[in-house]
């Protein structure tokens, strides 16, 4: 008999059906019992009369085929349940389970539960992170095909950085020393000068900071763009509101049938997102909040928080751009605005920065004088250069992290939860 999955059991009421799945949870009575049967697609009560079936050797978790009949259920679980007529156990538990995974809420540490990876994603509620996480980066993506970008897919082995400083993860290339990517960067601005115009890339990229915060991987997925033909960094900003606009609206739209539990935590994404300039941002830190330990190149934690409390009482807004950062502590392919700023951009979301953006430098010129003003030797970055020589658009992009905007979308605790298997400083495995 073919396999059915427990949500086409409404289409099959009256039939003879085969279930395959895991054992969620048994609820013993006199007479009969219930297994709760778990697939990915939900879950199912089956009805087993206690005088055909010995239960008591079947364990929690373990993989059985049931078969039987679906009939009307008046149960809250589902609208049908399954008269069992056979039940056999395909691949049993051996050992008692590590973490107790069917609770609505796992009252474990993280790290018990990152040990234990692969069990804690059977858990509904932690499953349906990911299931959320996978209608982001399909969304982004959608949403780019749609606008004419191309995805493209380029290496993560490289022989210099792209955002600068020494957070590289060197690596032996048989005779060579190499690293591990930071970002497509370069390679996304190559191919918008090869003509492309447009392009998009989902993908791992490496940071071989040494933090070990709650904001913070080694590894993680960036979702990055790059766009030639734009004004300035606003055209960039402009995409991003759209694209978040069109995330959320996907995310909403999956959650009301199969994960409402996040329904409430999704944000109203304006139809413009607020911004401020950098300055502006450090003015209302001292003033509005009387920080003092205030970075004249960048927002700590503490900071980023703070405006987010100024962006809902001032704007009604979970987002807020911070514009205008300086020049010192954006990437040397940043479009200077003036001899101290730039026209870059971060985007603050719930008091975390989820996105780094801005317009890139086209000018070959322009370009070898902010390399040198960041101390870097044009001559290592030939390969990346050659193209501005031969006629490069005005041109921008951004990068977002897949794993921050999961975490502040859910409102995640750590990081880590939104990361399948995470890296961090400590962990390596799973």
């Amino acid at each position: 008999m073919k396999r059915t999955l427990i949500y086409e059991l409404q289409n099959k009421l009256e039939e003879e059906v085969c279930l395959k799945g895991w054992v969620h949870r048994i609820r013993r009575l006199s007479k009969i019992s219930f297994v709760i049967l778990r697939d990915r697609t939900g879950i199912i009560q089956c009805v087993v009369d206690n005088k055909s079936y010995d239960l008591s050797l079947i364990k929690l978790e373990s993989v059985v085929e049931i078969k039987g009949k679906a009939v009307k259920s008046n149960s809250k679980i589902s609208i049908a349940e399954i008269q069992v007529s056979s039940i056999s156990v395909i691949s049993e538990v051996c050992n008692d389970l590590p973490i107790e995974i069917n609770k609505e809420n796992l009252d474990i540490n993280l790290e018990t539960l990152l040990d234990h990876r692969v069990l804690s994603l059977r858990n509904r509620h932690i499953n349906n992170i990911f299931k959320v996480q996978a209608v982001i980066a399909q969304a982004f993506r959608e949403f780019l095909i749609n606008n004419d970008f191309t995805e493209i897919f380029t290496p993560k082995i490289v022989s210099e950085g792209a955002e600068g400083g020494t957070a590289m993860f060197e690596v032996k290339y048989f005779e060579k020393k190499a690293y591990l990517a930071q970002s497509p960067q370069f390679y996304k601005q190559m191919l918008v000068g090869s003509g492309y115009e447009r392009v998009f890339e989902i993908s791992q990229v490496y940071r071989a900071e040494e933090h070990n915060s709650r904001r913070h991987l080694n590894e993680y997925v960036s979702m990055d763009l790059e766009m030639g033909f734009i004004e300035d960094e606003r055209d960039i900003m402009k995409l991003e509101n759209e694209i978040l606009k069109y995330i959320v609206s996907k995310v909403q739209e999956k959650a009301i049938g199969q994960y409402p539990e996040f329904l409430d935590k999704l944000p109203k994404v304006p139809n413009s997102i607020p911004d401020i300039t950098f300055s502006t941002a450090i003015r209302i830190l001292r003033d509005v909040y009387r920080k003092e330990d205030i970075s004249e190149e960048d927002l700590d934690p503490e900071g980023e928080k703070l405006l987010y409390e100024y962006s809902r009482e001032k704007f009604k807004s979970e987002f807020l751009f911070v514009t205008d950062y300086p020049r010192k502590k954006r990437p040397m392919y940043t479009m200077p605005k003036g001899s101290e700023f730039t026209h870059s951009f971060d985007l603050l979301f719930r008091g975390m920065e989820i996105t780094t953006g801005g317009q890139r430098i086209h000018n070959y010129d322009m370009l070898k004088e902010n390399m040198e003003y960041k101390g870097l030797k044009p001559e290592k970055f030939q390969h990346y250069m050659e193209v501005f020589k031969f006629g490069m658009p005005p041109h921008g992009g951004l990068a977002i992290g897949l794993e921050r905007l999961t975490c502040q979308l859910l409102e995640l605790n750590n990081i880590r939860e939104a990361s399948l298997f995470s890296r961090d400083r400590t962990r390596l495995t799973p």
